[in-house]
């Protein structure tokens, strides 16, 4: 392989990941906006601003470290947002748990056993909650085949074949499944919706204590434990030792700008890492971070359909949309599961978690994640075994 071709696999491989990313979970993030009361306008200005958000970490980190470190928005946050739909209606207080979120992953950055104290977190119970709040979602697939069969069920099928044909493809082509039934049902209309047209719009923040402890820190924790983490392990398997102080604090601040905007999370990426950190992108790792700038850029463009998306997202039965995010969170949900209860002394403190934070209550105003921790903690703490005392 010449160099010049390399370098083309390199950028290519940035452009399959930054359209992989996008097209796999964009329907779920305006889903999770929708959710926690954002206008339709808002919704896209949210996505708009994740995606430029995303694409500048990704070229000016790589840029400066000469690594393919990526990034993206936070997928198992989004899910949070669409499991937190009785914590609040106010989209300014949901943005204001965002900037609470960017702001503690910068501190996490800054201060390093803040970020070990919050990484320390009992991985079943951690795993439990992430898995409580995917179930609901996951279970959405089976749902719409029964109400939706019209789009829902060719839509499994694709998926299905492709899971096992080309498993990168099989959730963008069941999103693209799902978007040809929804013009079919929607029609032309779709392109007039005010949104198509992407454009940042401002969302005053509103700082609400209760929605700061059962949105903000729960999404703080989920993106730490369930992405940052992950990134970071990724990195690592190939050969690649990560800075956190720059990669926490750049994807904070990136991430509280575009709170400013209706964005929720930013952190490293995991899935989609792989493509681009992987002997795949280039056979010389030092030119591997060419990927992921590839992958920069292609979010800036991507970002230009923000609008489009939300339009269809907002076209389409609210099931449909949920199904094909539960399709791509399917393997997510397996992982958690299985790292919920891998350590037989902590299994029942982590079904506590997961079934209370998959209830979906809401207490005082503080949604179920918050709760479902709390209740794991207790478990754990009070079943744990006691330690017999050597007769003196």
């Amino acid at each position: 392989m010449t160099q010049g071709t390399a370098i083309f696999h390199t950028v290519v491989a940035g452009v399959i990941a930054a359209i992989t990313g996008f097209a796999s979970s964009f329907a779920l993030v305006i889903a999770g906006f929708t959710a926690v009361g954002a206008t339709d306008s808002q919704a896209a200005s949210g996505l708009f601003a994740l995606c430029i958000a995303t694409g500048v970490t990704c070229i000016v980190l790589p840029i400066m470290l000469r690594m393919p470190v990526s990034f993206a928005w936070s997928t198992p946050g989004a899910a949070l947002l669409v499991s937190a739909a009785a914590t609040t209606q106010q989209f300014g207080a949901a943005t204001g748990a965002f900037l609470v979120c960017g702001a503690l992953i910068v501190v996490a950055g800054l201060w390093p056993a803040f970020g070990r104290l919050i990484t320390s977190i009992p991985k079943p119970l951690a795993s439990a909650m992430l898995a409580g709040i995917l179930f609901p979602i996951c279970l959405a697939p089976v749902t719409a085949s029964v109400q939706q069969p019209a789009i829902a069920v060719p839509m499994v099928i694709v998926w299905l074949l492709l899971a096992r044909l080309a498993p990168r493809w099989a959730v963008p082509a069941a999103m693209g499944v799902a978007v040809v039934g929804i013009a079919i049902i929607a029609g032309p209309s779709v392109l007039d919706a005010p949104t198509v047209t992407p454009a940042l719009q401002f969302v005053p923040p509103v700082f609400d204590p209760a929605v700061i402890v059962s949105l903000g820190l729960p999404l703080f924790v989920v993106t730490m434990a369930g992405q940052n983490v992950p990134g970071f392990a990724v990195m690592s398997t190939f050969g690649y030792e990560a800075p956190p102080r720059p990669v926490l604090v750049s994807s904070g601040v990136a991430g509280m700008g575009s709170a400013l905007f209706g964005g929720h999370a930013i952190n490293l990426a995991a899935i989609t890492a792989a493509i681009m950190a992987g002997p795949e992108s280039n056979p010389d790792p030092a030119k591997r971070w060419v990927a992921t700038v590839s992958a920069g850029v292609s979010y800036l463009v991507l970002g230009v359909a923000a609008g489009l998306a939300a339009a269809i997202v907002q076209a389409s039965p609210p099931i449909i949309i949920t199904a094909v995010a539960g399709l791509a969170l399917l393997g997510a949900l397996v992982a958690a599961v299985t790292s919920a209860l891998e350590r037989a002394d902590a299994r029942i403190a982590a079904i506590g978690t997961f079934l209370v934070t998959a209830s979906g209550i809401a207490v005082a105003g503080i949604g179920s994640a918050f709760w479902g921790l709390l209740v794991g903690g207790v478990l754990l703490l009070w079943l744990r075994p006691r330690r017999v005392r050597a007769d003196t």
